[in-house]
């Protein structure tokens, strides 16, 4: 009896024995098949080149499948509202569990949305002012800038026992909205002369807002309206005509027999442009709206979005608006000295709700920071903080690149929140290029040998010790440590910033110095971007190049994003005597069947839709007849499946010579884009491709100063040699680089180093150290100092 006892003991139990997420035969984008088992319980680091693939097996194989299987539980009236996920392309996924993704996609843009509203902060808090604040001015929506104040009353007609009856009703909502701004903290002003241009008629294109042009629909409206003469001259309107030219609410009107709506130009603007945030627009409304739309903040609330009930309202003297603007390691301890047993448990969420963006190193934001301004580092922990106060055991977790925008010193804390995860029983994988971070994985797969179609193999798997030794590319990598240069360049000049105090920087006076590669540090937080972004990216002469994605549909490619289509279509046309729309996939050469797609997509209702290769076309995009017209030998089909490196030296030389496009492609080689196919969509690039794709983009600009943020994100340790290459030729070609960056290897290479801190937020903001990288080292006098002192081994 014993011995069987003891034997079912040692036994495991069947459910025991899941241990492993198993995935055969993965093939989405650049995978070639892939096998490979991930320990579940552990933290797992996919490493490997950009574009080597890690994406497409962590996010596009595991995570989405986990996904497509979890919304598959829901009623097939619920999967109607949701998106449809495609099954990825993969044999066999044994293993899954439910997975979270904490990606590095910006925060929406919504220009409503802030740290405070996005995290549930602000709703807790506005439920802490409504019990408690005095004077009481109502609900939880008495607080919100986005109720607005409402009132209203009226008869009421209904019927009682078989009689109709009038009643009177009155109705009231008090919101927190701000009347003046409407929740938003700024007003517009326009600056009419970029609306119009007063000495041209209407009719003569006076009108120099995007899209208004009077050929189209508008010019049948304006027409059709009878407002006013579309022959006279702006400067000659009468005060009548011209506040229905600008300011007219919407009217019906009808034109050629069809019912339309007019509407003046500034709501009809109002509506279309300013409702979205500015870093969300296309860049030629971007430049319209910077040039007519001036934002200052609003008068009435003081950029606080709320009207003077909700500011009136206070606990111990502080006001929700205070609250909000005050730094978040301030109200985490503010909120702890609130002792009310009536809302105890609402101020112990709030509470833990704010230890936690300390803990995870966030304790320097405010929550009235509106979330389009986080970067992408800071969006990302934004994210991760509602995960980690769950008590959700045996999930997988997926963290793209979680150390971007950290300084060395943030590194260690964010190692110890993943380990956390991982403790409590969950499936930790990250992607990641840091040695820091992929040091402290208990398995670690490598994906390669290179990028692109040359790489979707897995190369290693096995320990962090067991990479070291394994010869691959990340292993020779990880322990590459970057020297201090032995000479430094000298300064043609200096870029003077004074007196800069946007955000939290304390009256920065700082000489840039010019013709020299000039590095800025600083823990996140410590004011970097403020000082850069606020005081020289808008100067003339410079060209900034922030950490924005690029937004592309599947019909955007590297060919169409870097503006090389142009020169190539013009040389296919000329050519052939033909015009240069044909060769457009976008226009008039598209294939007819899939409309230049390359694919026709199969609606499903609520089942993943289908997309299958046109069959008219075969994917090649263009109608046949594009296809018969040749430069050096190629169809425009071929030249678009081209790699970078081969389009180079087709366009070097010979019958296809074309200047144009091969200034484009020495650029996209000099970023070691090479092995990129031209027509490759965009939405299949991997963020480090992005990246540099962007970069590419930027450098044929004309400006003597380049910004670049933080270009090693998304980089592997071999790329960011590269980069460093690539700094160094442009600082020698006469350009003043200044790169805001982390990565201890750019800072060692820099010619010039402008240090801020101490800490961050009201603990940063002024800078700590200028000079060379061997002085900072040197003198170890701030935390940037003892971590490059520690990297280069001085």
């Amino acid at each position: 009896m014993t011995a069987t006892r003891t034997e079912a003991a040692t036994t495991p139990h069947v459910a025991d024995s899941h241990d492993l997420i198993r995935v055969r035969g993965a093939r989405e984008n650049n995978l070639k098949d892939v096998d490979v088992e991930i320990p579940k319980r552990r933290l797992t680091a996919f490493t490997g080149v950009s574009g080597s693939g890690k994406s497409s097996l962590v996010f596009a194989t595991i995570a989405a499948e986990s996904q497509r299987m979890i919304n598959e539980t829901y009623s097939a009236f619920v999967q109607g509202f949701m998106p449809t996920l495609a099954r990825p392309d993969v044999d066999v996924l044994d293993g899954l569990t439910t997975a979270i993704i904490v990606d590095q996609e910006r925060m929406g843009a919504n220009p409503r949305s802030t740290v405070g509203t996005v995290t549930d902060a602000n709703a807790m808090l506005r439920i802490v002012f409504s019990r408690l604040g005095q004077p009481h001015i109502g609900s939880p929506q008495a607080f919100s800038f986005n109720v607005a104040s409402v009132s209203g009353a009226g008869a009421v007609t209904f019927d009682k026992g078989g009689v109709q009856t009038k009643e009177r009703r009155e109705f009231s909502v008090t919101g927190g909205m701000c009347p003046r701004c409407e929740g938003r903290g700024d007003v517009q002003d326009f600056d009419l002369s970029q609306l119009y241009d007063a000495d041209k008629s209407l009719a003569g294109g006076a009108l120099t807002v995007p899209g208004y042009t009077m050929d189209g629909w508008y010019g049948r409206i304006f027409a059709g309206s009878g407002f006013f003469d579309m022959d006279k001259p702006i400067r000659d309107f009468t005060k009548r005509e011209l506040a229905d030219l600008l300011h007219k609410e919407p009217t019906k009107i009808k034109v050629e027999g069809i019912n339309l709506t007019y509407e003046g130009i500034i709501p009809k603007i109002r509506k279309s442009m300013l409702a979205k945030d500015v870093d969300a627009m296309q860049p030629h409304i971007r430049a319209f709206v910077e040039r007519a739309v001036t934002f200052t903040t609003c008068p009435e609330c003081g950029g606080t979005r709320l009207n003077e009930g909700a500011r009136s309202s206070k606990i111990r003297g502080i006001s929700i608006a205070d609250a909000c603007a005050m730094q978040i390691s301030d109200l985490a301890a503010w909120v702890r000295g609130l002792d009310e047993p009536s809302v105890a448990p609402v101020l112990e969420a709030l509470g833990e709700t704010l230890d936690s963006f300390v803990e995870i190193g966030l304790g320097y934001l405010s929550l009235d920071r509106p979330s389009g301004t986080l970067s992408g580092g800071e969006a990302q922990r934004t994210k991760m903080i509602r995960h980690l106060g769950s008590s959700l055991t045996d999930v997988t977790y997926v963290f793209d690149e979680p150390t971007i925008g950290l300084h060395p010193h943030d590194i260690q804390r964010m190692n110890e929140l993943l380990l956390r995860l991982r403790d409590k029983g969950n499936t930790v994988l990250v992607v990641e290029h840091k040695p820091e971070a992929i040091a402290v994985a208990d398995h670690v797969v490598d994906l390669g040998p290179r990028a692109g179609a040359g790489g979707g193999e897995i190369v290693f798997q096995g320990t962090v010790d067991e990479l070291r030794r394994s010869g691959t590319l990340t292993g020779r990598h990880l322990d590459d440590r970057a020297s201090l240069k032995p000479a430094v360049r000298t300064r043609t000049g200096v870029l003077e910033v004074r007196g800069a105090s946007s955000h939290n920087l304390k009256d920065v006076d700082v000489d840039l110095p010019l013709g020299v590669l000039t590095v800025v540090t600083g823990v996140a937080g410590s004011g970097k971007s403020s000082l850069i972004h606020g005081s020289v990216s808008k100067r003339d002469g410079v060209v900034a190049i922030d950490q924005g994605g690029i937004r592309g549909s599947r019909r955007s490619n590297p060919a169409t994003y870097t503006g090389l289509l142009e020169p190539v279509r013009k040389a296919f046309a000329k050519a052939n005597g033909v015009k240069p729309a044909l060769f457009s996939a976008n226009s008039a050469g598209a294939c007819p069947t899939c409309n230049g797609a390359g694919v026709v997509y199969t609606d499903l209702g609520m089942m993943a839709g289908v997309a299958t290769t046109c069959e008219e076309c075969e994917g090649r995009r263009f109608q046949a007849s594009v296809l018969e017209y040749t430069l050096g030998g190629k169809d425009i089909s071929q030249v678009l499946a081209m790699s970078v490196t081969e389009a180079e030296a087709f366009f070097g030389e010979g019958d296809a010579r074309t200047p144009a496009a091969h200034a484009v492609l020495d650029r996209l080689s000099d970023v070691g884009l090479g092995y990129l196919s031209l027509g490759q969509p965009l939405t299949t690039l991997s963020g480090g491709e992005r990246q540099r794709l962007k970069l590419a983009t930027h450098m044929g600009e004309k400006g003597g100063v380049l910004v670049l943020d933080e270009p090693t994100t998304g980089l592997h340790l071999a790329d960011v040699e590269q980069l460093l290459g690539l700094l160094d030729r442009l600082v020698d070609s006469g350009k003043s680089v200044i790169v805001i960056e982390h990565h201890q290897a750019v800072m060692a290479h820099a010619d010039w180093i402008v240090d801020l801190g101490p800490g961050a937020g009201h603990d940063g903001g002024r800078v700590v150290f200028e000079g060379t990288p061997a002085d900072l080292v040197a003198a170890r006098s701030t935390l940037t100092g003892e971590h490059l002192a520690a990297y280069v081994g001085a």
